[in-house]
């Protein structure tokens, strides 16, 4: 009896000891294992510390009589409802910060605008935080020279860039004329079609016989976005009259 109860605990020990392992790696997980309620107390505290925190980060570029809406929010520990105003600076003519934070319009002219945003809380004291920002109003047409106009022989000739940065295509008119010294003018170029929108950098030649005569160039480009009622115009002319010495 005494062999066969010694035989009995033989087998239950290592039972014993394996569950031990098992509570003992559990305990160990349970430690590690992240709690949830913690790290969203933990965030909670980080947006407390930091009060109102203004957004976004940036705001888009757009392009002149393009369609503009952004809005702006608050994150952090506040007491609604939120006030938004431009505090200093200036914003593009034809775009407008409301009181509930949405910045929209229709930018009226290119440029770079640079202004500050201020926001109040709803609390007694209020909160208030500013935060400056850039709005980039970039040309709709971009025009360059690709090769200058140039005399060869008794030909001037040259090619441009055009570009589209709007977000619609647009019917698109290229127009280049040379005036000689009495004001006549001759076209040596000329292309009508539809300009795809997000289209950078197409060249377009140009180029023609000339009598014997000082000839200014002169590009013109137009663009339009009939949907919105939106024309565009890009113009280049050459710095100095083009001499051609021989004749057709």
């Amino acid at each position: 009896m005494v062999c066969a109860l010694g035989m009995a605990l033989g087998a239950i020990a290592p039972g014993l000891a394996a569950a031990g392992q098992t509570d003992s790696v559990r305990s160990v997980a349970d430690n590690a294992a992240p709690d949830k309620t913690s790290q969203d107390k933990t965030s909670q505290d980080q947006d407390k510390d930091e009060g109102l925190v203004i957004e976004p980060k940036e705001l888009p570029a757009t392009y002149p009589h393009g369609p503009y809406q952004v809005n702006f929010h608050a994150r952090g520990n506040y007491v609604p409802v939120l006030r938004w105003r431009v505090e200093s600076g200036a914003l593009p003519p034809g775009i407008k910060l409301e009181d509930n934070g949405v910045l929209h319009g229709e930018a009226e002219r290119a440029g770079e605008f640079q202004f500050v945003v201020a926001v109040r809380d709803g609390g007694q004291p209020q909160q208030a935080m500013q935060k400056g920002f850039v709005i980039k109003v970039v040309e709709a047409i971009t025009l360059a020279w690709k090769v200058p106009a140039h005399v060869t022989g008794n030909r001037i000739d040259g090619s441009v860039e055009v570009s589209n940065t709007t977000a619609d295509d647009m019917d698109l008119t290229f127009e280049v004329k040379a005036v000689n010294e009495n004001g006549r003018a001759t076209e040596i170029g000329y292309q009508h079609f539809p300009l795809k929108k997000g289209t950078i950098g197409m060249a377009l030649p140009f180029g023609e016989t000339l009598p014997h005569g000082a000839y200014t160039v002169y590009v013109d480009v137009n663009g339009e976005i009939a949907k919105r009622n939106a024309i565009y115009k890009e113009q280049m002319k050459t710095p100095a009259a083009l001499q051609v010495v021989v004749g057709p």
